[in-house]
């Protein structure tokens, strides 16, 4: 019969656990910004709103009135990916109605 060491240091498979605890980093946030133009009817960006940031209509005029008086208003913070996606989308919809209106993001 096999005799088991007595002490820890005669044990050749001895050793120290350690758990390394990973920190997921927050992704970082853009904030994507309608800028004012005068030709682009105050309709259509009310419009916009409510399709690609799901504003009620109440809350896509307050935005459409703010982007008006102020010259930029915002539409909503997203991931990178996911604020790239809506300026590009809602450039291409404005491009395709005829509409000069600028969307961009920038980083929060």
């Amino acid at each position: 019969m096999a005799r088991l060491p007595s002490k820890p240091q005669d044990r050749e498979d001895t050793g120290v656990l350690t758990k390394t605890k990973s920190k997921t980093k927050k992704p970082s946030m853009y904030k994507v910004l309608l800028l004012n133009d005068d030709y682009t009817p105050m309709e259509f960006v009310v419009h916009v709103l409510e399709v690609y940031f799901n504003k009620s209509r109440e809350d896509a005029y307050r935005v459409m009135l703010h982007v008006h008086q102020k010259g930029v208003g915002v539409c909503g913070i997203y991931t990178f990916e996911v604020a790239e996606t809506k300026v590009t989308q809602v450039m291409d919809f404005a491009k395709q109605n005829g509409h000069p209106l600028q969307c961009t993001m920038e980083k929060e």
